[in-house]
């Protein structure tokens, strides 16, 4: 068993990138800035090793045995992100990747705990005896705290965010010399130091509490999964599914993809992960590289809007919201679903238009016996949705899930090989082998935690990091302010517009042009941006905006999500795209526009869920769920029909153009339009089915 175990100590990989003639490694060091880490060896590699798992065994301790107090959680939490950001992560990512770690790095690491070590000693004399009278060395030492987290997310994600929290920072104490609207009455540094880093709206707010918790736990969840072989069963799984369908390989791509997005929540690491795999088989069958590219990167992005992951943005959604957990990933499910029919169904008409067929039956996995081998690495999942159900918290159902995974890995080994040893037969003997292949041994545990901990350091970073721009906000009103100079430029261009009915309280053109201009920024904002820093910079600068006009919070908290990060499909910097490019070996800016184009289908989801909330089960009725969710599916698909240009057929361009119209027109939630867009495609598809049978003939 021991000789089985070691041979099959990495069967956990999904692909094997050298096969593809692919440096995987390279790869992700160039488009995801979290692989930019080094690799050292001897002692240093094992204190790095003690400190990752030290991380993880401390959230997973605390999950059970009960939290700190929300503070001292969030410094242990960043104390040790900040040791391994400077230990893992040169200071200039040109720099290699192998050697030692410099005495500088080091001496940054032991430094860039001070303030934390400060912070949790002190924090309970400072609340009870100095509260909003700081000292000089609680000023000093939330100094030092700022400087070394700005330098340490620089290092793991990019300059986006670093020079975002500067510039609000420095308008904090520069306010009072702001024109118009941006002007403030200004602020000391001892006024702005004690706000990020003693108070809760801070550095220590909402999102470092939710990154040091749930974020944190669902994470190691996910690293304990994809050690027992998740990954390699999901993309078996999707082949069974979808892989002898028309453009199967696509297909394959955009379920698995789905599926991967429910335990990973990095666009980029989806691609590079599914990607391996899915492109080259997409490239065998006749896709060109570049589209090849372009489905896997919008498959992979749309990952992050899947439940119960959602690239944790879900957990600090519900937080901000005031709601739980299970509301926000039941109000994302489908969106989600609309998402993937969008891609799906171009990947078809794609297919249609080039002729591409599936794969052979014979060259497919069979979903009997693959459900019979590997079924079992579902019930975590099972257990975790059971969990949430049920009324625990996302933290004590991740936790569940864990150990879920640890007792059902040892105990699903131990009964196969028990009926494997009894009946002794072939059947037993294979379940046996697979259940070994997925066994979480000692040293499979360790690897999920350090994965879990490493996983978790930009997540922890961004949400520190960008916890410096919601303070900004709470300290000077900027998002209230920006929320007003939105809305007053959607008004200023309804007013050239002329006006029809009323939607959500408001006028529906002005609502479209405050929609337009929210999506752009949510765009601009998310450009670089890891997920959880990404919502939280758009919920906090774009959301208000919308509130402002009387759509829904959770509403338009999923618009913004949703827009922030399709920034990683919309070039000039559209990682996923460049990502997929590198494997698929085509134009990096080709394949983003592809991406870009292919995801207009899906854009169109968000415009329809807030002029129609019931798709987010908000006040919602059965009767008028379905009529929502089929009026959407027909909107969906008529965009699909016009960003493709085919449907049975090639489709000219007048065509095209009434698909348009029929698909902005079902945003509007009435029966006319209903009636309409229904009306369109039954003719589209009427004059198609003309066409073609003119052509045979």
């Amino acid at each position: 068993m021991a000789d089985f175990l070691k041979k099959n100590e990495r069967q956990d990989t999904v692909a094997a990138p050298e096969d593809l003639g692919i440096d995987f490694d390279e790869l992700m060091r160039k488009y995801d800035t979290e692989a930019r880490f080094r690799t050292p060896s001897g002692w240093q590699m094992k204190l790095i090793l003690a400190l990752t798992v030290a991380m993880s065994a401390f959230h997973f301790y605390t999950a059970g045995f009960g939290l700190l107090a929300a503070q001292k959680q969030g410094a242990v939490h960043i104390a040790f992100a900040l040791a391994l950001v400077f230990l893992l992560y040169p200071a200039r990512s040109k720099m290699s990747k192998e050697g030692d770690i410099p005495i500088y790095d080091m001496v940054l690491a032991v430094l860039a705990t001070v303030p934390l070590v400060y912070l949790v000693t002190q924090i309970d004399t400072i609340a009870m005896t100095r509260s909003g009278l700081p000292t000089t060395a609680d000023i000093t030492m939330g100094f030092m705290m700022m400087v070394f987290l700005l330098e340490a997310t620089r290092r793991i994600s990019n300059p986006v965010l670093p020079i975002l929290a500067v510039i609000a920072l420095l308008y904090c104490y520069f306010g009072k010399n702001m024109p118009g609207m941006l002007l403030h009455r200004g602020f000391s540094i001892k006024r702005i130091v004690n706000h990020m880093y003693l108070g809760t709206e801070g550095i220590f707010g909402t999102p470092l509490e939710v990154s040091s918790t749930f974020v944190f736990m669902f994470i190691l969840f996910g690293s304990v999964l994809e050690k027992t072989g998740m990954g390699r069963f999901i993309i078996d799984l999707s082949l069974a599914l979808a892989g002898w369908s028309t453009g199967g390989p696509a297909k394959v791509a955009v379920v698995a993809s789905g599926l991967m997005g429910t335990i990973s929540g990095s666009s980029v690491a989806n691609v590079c992960t599914t990607g391996m795999f899915t492109i080259p088989l997409m490239k065998s069958v006749g896709y060109k590289p570049y589209f090849a590219g372009a489905v896997e990167a919008v498959a992979s992005t749309g990952g992050q809007i899947m439940p119960p992951v959602m690239g944790a943005g879900a957990f600090i959604m519900a937080q901000m919201l005031g709601v739980g957990y299970l509301k926000v990933a039941l109000a994302a499910v489908v969106p989600a679903l609309l998402y993937y029919f969008a891609v799906i169904v171009q990947v078809h008409f794609e297919a249609n238009r080039l002729g591409l067929k599936g794969l052979p039956l014979a060259q497919l996995p069979r979903i009997g016996k693959l459900m019979a081998e590997k079924g079992f690495l579902m019930i975590p999942l099972v257990a975790i949705v059971y969990l949430l159900v049920s009324g625990y918290t996302p933290l004590m159902a991740a936790y569940g899930g864990i150990l879920v995974s640890l007792f059902l890995s040892w105990g699903y080994c131990g009964l196969m090989r028990i009926l494997s040893a009894r009946a002794k037969n072939a059947r037993f003997a294979r379940l046996e082998q697979s259940s070994l292949e997925s066994l979480l041994t000692p040293r499979r545990i360790i690897q999920a935690f350090d994965a879990g901990a490493r996983g978790a350091l930009s997540v922890a970073c961004a949400c520190a990091c960008v916890g410096i721009v919601v303070g900004t906000g709470t300290l000077t009103g900027l998002a209230l302010k920006i929320a007003q100079g939105v809305v007053q430029l959607a008004h200023t261009m309804a007013a050239i517009v002329p006006a029809g009915q009323e939607i959500i309280s408001v006028d529906k053109v002005q609502l479209i042009f405050t929609l337009f201009f929210t999506m752009c920024a949510s765009i601009l904002l998310g450009t670089g941006l890891p997920t959880t820093a990404n919502f939280i910079v758009t919920s906090t600068m774009a959301a208000p905006a919308l509130f402002e006009l009387g759509v829904p919070r959770l509403a338009a908290y999923m618009f913004v999500f949703y827009f922030g990060i399709a920034a990683d499909l919309t070039p000039p910097v559209a990682l996923a795209a460049y990502a997929g490019a590198g494997i698929a070996g085509d134009d990096p800016m080709k394949t983003g526009f592809t991406a870009f184009k292919l995801a207009l289908a899906g854009f169109l989801v968000p415009y329809i869920y807030v002029y129609n909330p019931i798709l987010l089960f908000i006040d919602a009725t059965p009767l008028a769920m379905i009529q929502a969710v089929i009026t959407a599916l027909i909107g969906v698909y008529l965009l699909a029909m016009c960003t493709i240009g085919h449907y049975k057929t090639t489709l000219a361009w007048p065509l095209r153009a009434v698909a348009l119209v029929g698909a902005v027109g079902l945003l509007d939630p009435g029966t006319t339009t209903d009636i309409v867009g229904v009306v369109i495609l039954v003719s589209i598809h009427l004059i198609q089915t003309i066409i073609c049978r003119h052509k045979k003939a």
